[in-house]
């Protein structure tokens, strides 16, 4: 921080934004371009899109895809929401899977995260010191295929979505740190991905 309290960008331990990259760029040794690029590790790093980490991350992708979000914007790791729309509707989004990369065997219990959190505020570098739900809406989808022999989680027909306004969960009176698919049954139905970005938009009127 600068003596006026303001951010100072100009420090070498400021906030590091990321760019888009396009894959092209090549790791350098000596100043000299070696013949492996980003692309290779990102193919080497996330192809398994089954597993739990990346499935997360791809959920998210999916999310931003069917709302018209602009995915040339790099994905903010450490958001106090995971995406927002060009209406400015601030989305959470969680994911599971009946299957998992490892062997098996029966298929996993669903069962999403809804804890508060207490986010990081860029602005005075600060973690709030409240816990809160920052986003207007959560998305949960869910990879409901229940094959590893045919199971592809790019297929949009192997997934379906449930989303809830943020004053639903709130006033959800069971847990306020973890819901079950049963539960979110009872409280809303299942979207297709064709579905979703109306389905964002019907519920985020519930929080006014």
């Amino acid at each position: 921080m600068g003596r006026d309290g303001a951010k100072d960008f100009t420090s070498p331990l400021c906030r590091a934004d990321a760019t888009l990259k396009s894959g092209q760029e090549k790791l350098t040794f000596n100043g000299q371009e070696q013949n492996f690029s980003l692309l290779d590790f990102w193919k080497w790093s996330v192809s398994d899109i089954l597993s739990n980490a990346t499935r997360g991350r791809l959920a998210e992708f999916i999310v931003a895809t069917a709302t018209s979000i602009d995915i040339r914007q790099v994905r903010n790791e450490w958001g106090a929401y995971d995406l927002e729309t060009p209406n400015g509707v601030k989305i959470e989004v969680k994911s599971a899977a009946y299957l998992q990369s490892w062997e098996q065997n029966r298929l996993s219990t669903i069962s999403f995260s809804t804890k508060l959190s207490m986010p990081w505020d860029w602005e005075i570098d600060k973690r709030s010191t409240v816990a809160v739900r920052s986003a207007d809406v959560y998305v949960f989808c869910l990879l409901h295929h229940e094959d590893k022999r045919t199971v592809d989680p790019l297929n949009m027909n192997h997934w379906e979505f449930y989303v809830l306004a943020t004053e639903e969960l709130n006033n959800y009176k069971r847990s306020q740190h973890s819901i079950t698919l049963n539960s979110l049954k009872k409280l809303t139905n299942a979207v297709l991905y064709n579905e979703l970005d109306q389905e964002i938009k019907e519920k985020d009127k519930l929080n006014l």
